[in-house]
């Protein structure tokens, strides 16, 4: 189902309550600088922990306006990430990043981890490759970039051209003009499942 982030009522309550979340972001060069960027720093600024982790934890640089970007530093390895230690796991577009993390068998597996454990997966533009990849979007309705749709539809999933998508646990979006919906979805669905944890 297609997400509407209108309702403000909701939305202050899910940014107050994503503090002390943590979040896992997982990219390798060529990722799209806004799409791994606002994200990142927006969930840090409603209270979440937010990892970087790169293939062999150095630093990547990203790609804006058809050349290459910013640096960003990894906080770790995406081999030493565990997805029990997250709440959700956010996976960037750009045509080469998820091209090549597919092609990761220890990135490929903290995907299916995340669907597994019912954790929040959040990928946008080309990162939805991931989850054909992963195997864990048949029946689920997703969209992307549009040229992503028959690589996506052969994988099972159900692809419609929308801002964001929300299905149970998975967040997809299509560009870098959907950022704030797509963020402001990650927010709400992990504050929810959030809520629903047993208080310690």
């Amino acid at each position: 189902m297609a997400l509407d982030p209108s309702n403000e009522t909701r939305q202050d309550d899910s940014e107050r309550r994503i503090e002390g979340a943590r979040i896992l972001i997982i990219a390798t060069h060529g990722f799209e600088q806004s799409e791994l960027m606002v994200p990142l720093r927006a969930l840090r600024e409603r209270g979440a922990r937010v990892d970087v982790a790169t293939p062999d934890a150095e630093t990547i640089r990203g790609w804006k306006d058809k050349n290459w970007g910013d640096p960003i530093d990894a906080d770790l390895a995406i081999a030493d990430a565990r997805m029990a230690d997250y709440d959700a796991l956010v996976i960037p577009g750009g045509q080469m990043n998820p091209d090549m993390l597919r092609m990761n068998t220890q990135a490929v597996e903290l995907v299916r981890a995340c669907e597994r454990g019912g954790k929040v997966l959040a990928a946008i533009c080309h990162g939805p490759w991931m989850l054909a990849e992963a195997d864990v979007i048949d029946g689920v309705q997703v969209t992307s970039w549009p040229s992503l749709t028959v690589d996506l539809e052969n994988a099972g999933a159900i692809w419609t051209d929308e801002t964001v998508v929300v299905d149970d646990n998975i967040i997809t979006s299509r560009n870098p003009g959907d950022l704030d919906a797509f963020v402001d979805a990650i927010t709400t669905l992990v504050a929810e499942q959030r809520a629903e944890l047993p208080v310690a």
